[in-house]
């Protein structure tokens, strides 16, 4: 308990010591700023114990050649890259300049780390050197080696990507996902071996979560290869950062580019799918663009006035015949009209759909709406797979899709957040696989208010709605209401509201005005 109280207080003192550069660098700047710097004090710790490992097996002839240390995953440094020659002249006036040249010879130096280090970063900024060298000091006293598993920088870039989006505001935190989600996604999917891909990979949190499942279950993180893409350069390259510090070989792609306009893994069929993509995203592509694309070939082209289903069916394409893929869409995308309700039939006559999540309020930094969980299986027919090393039977369930509202579960944090327990994910992903694999009829059973096992005549009766509560029974609560409805006449009588207030204030002021007094608003 101390131990863990500790490393918090660390975390929590790094924040404050960002929050004090406000007024030098815009929040969505100061990110950057201190990530860059936790990432050289981490690779430096690798590097010096590399170093003295060479040094205790005769080898330090050796301590100055990259391969010795690149061998063993562990980024080279040349002297003015390493963060005691930092912290010697953090009081410098040229401290950013320092900062700057030693992150590119890192770069330079480390094949594995093109593009993902920030270029001429610090010198443009700007910053108050004094507070600086105070950020500098702070980051010195973590010691990243005193966890044997070299996790600690991962929750300081947890917490602070975290923390980053709750001060970002809504529309700044997209890149990124509660950890909790990921993790339900994960057990669901279970990427245990193969090609995984994420079409918006943010910060990269996706593939670091997948990468930490297969260690919990006792797999081979050489069993997975990544492969991602993301649309803003500075998140691409936090992504490859995020990555390679935590030594997970990755392909992102040559650059930061739209997923939609230029595909960087046209030819790619991924094992496991995970994504977040970007919530009712406007505008994606103009009325004459990508109409003949391969990736919606057999379905409608996705409208232009909203991306979710162009994101589905870009998953959908890049699916291995047994691939499987859980990815968040806003709950709009569960009803939607027009050319989506043909793309969402054709999918569900596809036998792709498996599982339909809706996951509580309140999850995200950047939102406090309820959003859904879609699972797309490209292999719902009975099959007999080996997973961590045991044969599995699934039954045939092309003819069915799983719903699950999850609304009432989780547990809060920091007061006005909600996560889901280790403990609840667990048995949320034990109730699906149970439906999923033989024997179901013993162990999976509809449960009111929590899921139901839907055919497809069931759904083709409700017009393909994917709805959950259309499906799950509701004793205690009311699930019959048609909010968007709601929502209108609300919107209309509020509009009337303001209507009224207006003319009101108008009347007054009118007044006022005949009595000889005006009154300027």
């Amino acid at each position: 308990m101390a131990k863990q109280q500790k490393d918090k207080s660390i975390e929590e003192t790094l924040w404050e010591s960002a929050n004090k550069l406000r007024g030098s660098v815009e929040p969505s700047e100061y990110k950057h700023v201190v990530l860059s710097l936790i990432f050289l004090k981490y690779a430096n710790d690798r590097f010096e114990e590399r170093r003295a490992e060479l040094i205790a097996d005769g080898k330090e002839a050796f301590v100055e050649q990259a391969v010795f240390y690149n061998a063993k995953n562990v980024f080279y440094l040349e002297p003015t890259s390493r963060w005691s020659y930092l912290i010697e002249n953090a009081k410098q006036t040229d401290i950013a300049i320092k900062i700057d040249n030693a992150l590119a010879t890192v770069e330079k130096d480390n094949p594995t780390l093109k593009g993902a280090l920030p270029s001429n970063y610090y010198s443009g900024l700007g910053l108050d050197r004094t507070k600086l060298a105070a950020l500098l000091d702070e980051i010195n006293k973590i010691d990243t080696l005193k966890d044997p598993q070299h996790d600690l920088i991962g929750r300081v870039y947890e917490y602070f990507l975290g923390k980053f989006a709750i001060a970002e505001g809504k529309g700044k935190g997209e890149y990124y996902t509660p950890k909790t989600i990921v993790n339900l996604i994960a057990e669901m999917i279970e990427p245990y071996r193969g090609k995984i891909y994420d079409p918006c990979c943010g910060s990269g949190g996706m593939f670091v979560q997948s990468m930490k499942f297969i260690e919990h279950h006792h797999g081979n993180k050489r069993d997975i290869s990544v492969y991602g893409q993301e649309y803003t350069n500075t998140t691409y390259k936090l992504a490859k950062m995020n990555l390679a510090i935590r030594g997970i070989a990755s392909n992102l792609g040559e650059l930061a580019a739209d997923t939609f306009h230029n595909d960087q893994h046209k030819d790619l069929k991924a094992d496991f799918i995970m994504a977040n993509p970007p919530f009712n995203q406007k505008d994606w592509r103009a009325d004459n663009e990508l109409k003949d694309d391969p990736r919606w070939a057999g379905y409608d082209v996705p409208p232009t006035s909203n991306a979710n289903y162009a994101w589905i069916l870009n998953i959908a394409s890049k699916l291995s015949a047994n691939g499987v893929a859980g990815f968040l869409l806003a709950n709009g995308a569960l009803s939607g009209e027009g050319q989506e309700l043909l793309i969402r039939e054709r999918l569900l006559k596809n036998h792709l759909v498996e599982a339909i999540v809706i996951l509580p309020r309140n999850m995200f930094y950047s939102t406090d709406i309820s959003v859904t969980l879609w699972i797309l299986n490209n292999n719902k027919k009975a099959r007999t797979v080996e997973q961590n090393g045991q044969l599995v039977k699934y039954r045939n369930r092309e003819d069915e899709v799983l719903f699950l509202d999850l609304r009432q579960w989780g547990e809060p944090f920091e007061k006005k957040y909600i996560q889901f327990s280790d403990a609840q994910i667990s048995d949320i992903a034990q109730n699906y696989h149970n439906w999923q694999r033989e024997g179901w009829k013993q162990t999976y059973r509809n449960v009111s208010e929590y899921c139901y096992s839907a055919t497809l005549d069931e759904i083709a009766a409700k017009n393909y709605s994917l709805v959950p509560s259309k499906y799950i029974e509701f004793v205690n609560r009311d699930e019959s209401v048609d909010f968007d409805q709601k929502m209108r006449g609300l919107q209309s009588e509020l509009a009337e509201l303001l209507k009224q207030e207006a003319e009101s204030k108008a009347e007054l002021l009118d007044v006022f005005k005949s009595l000889g007094y005006e009154i300027k608003l």
